[in-house]
């Protein structure tokens, strides 16, 4: 049973930067919707700072928290108690205090997949060969979540080939490290491709890309939300490919986190879906 601090829960995202996350805006219309009592807020944490911070979040008021860069990996050695997942993923996005213990979890397996379940229904159906473009910790919450569906081969496309090496070394064999000159070579056989680098990301340099390799029957999906449109996404809907963009994937890693903290389990929504478009679209203008 997670312990509450007060009658009226506070749970935080902690980060620094952290003034862009919208984590309050959803978090905030769940408390409104389930007519519950309770405030999110946002926590601006030096990396310095962190330690001290984690050990005084219940003195603080919190019965728990979002932890986003650059606090992911060190959060993981301030927790009592880490979930088997998080050490899995060597990073931590949500704590929560559980029988006076601070207890780790990273749910960004969790909003990956149920994104992907939720635009694309079925989409695992078919669960052969993915192409992830991209080898850092988002990269690691995909193939672990491929892996789980039953994919058999993933080829990571990668620069750097250490980290490459060491996504293969952790997740075995079906973990195929390639540079992107040999793209073109693992893309016909690809049913889903997911780019989970920065390319294509608002201030960000274009992600180039090359479709015309992949089958008819491939699913194209971008954690990138902002823009919601990328052009990775523009050139596969071109191609008519069946796509996914990465908001859902935000929207659904804080469910646990909401129900950790507040006890109910929240709904991702059209309704609430929209809120955040129109905020994003809101930015870009």
């Amino acid at each position: 049973m997670t312990d509450l601090v007060q009658s009226a829960p506070r749970a935080c995202i902690i980060g620094h930067p952290v003034a862009h996350s919208r984590s309050p805006m959803v978090h905030g219309f769940w408390l409104k919707e389930l007519s519950l009592a309770g405030d999110y807020t946002r926590e601006d944490v030096r990396p310095e700072d962190l330690p001290g911070f984690i050990a005084s979040l219940r003195e603080r008021g919190y019965v728990g928290a979002n932890v986003t860069v650059p606090h992911k990996e060190a959060v993981l050695g301030l927790a009592d108690v880490v979930s088997e997942t998080a050490r899995a993923m060597g990073a931590a996005n949500t704590l929560w205090f559980e029988d006076g213990l601070l207890h780790a979890d990273n749910t960004d397996v969790t909003g990956f997949l149920a994104n992907l379940d939720e635009r694309a229904p079925g989409w695992d159906r078919r669960a052969g060969t993915a192409t992830v473009l991209g080898a850092g910790g988002a990269a690691r919450a995909v193939i672990f979540g491929l892996l789980a569906r039953g994919f058999s081969t993933i080829h990571l496309v990668n620069r750097n080939e250490e980290r490459s090496l060491a996504l293969k070394a952790a997740f075995g064999p079906a973990v195929k490290p390639c540079g992107w000159d040999a793209l073109d070579a693992a893309l016909p056989a690809t049913n889903l491709l997911v780019n989970t680098t920065s390319l294509g990301m608002s201030g960000q340099p274009p992600l180039v890309v090359d479709l015309a390799p992949l089958p008819d029957t491939a699913l194209v999906h971008d954690i990138v939300y902002i823009p919601l449109t990328t052009g990775l996404l523009s050139a596969a809907r071109a191609r008519g490919l069946a796509t996914v963009d990465g908001l859902g994937m935000l929207l659904h890693q804080a469910v646990p986190g909401f129900s950790h903290w507040f006890g109910r389990t929240p709904a991702v929504t059209e309704d609430l879906r929209a809120i955040l478009v129109r905020d994003i679209e809101r930015a870009a203008a």
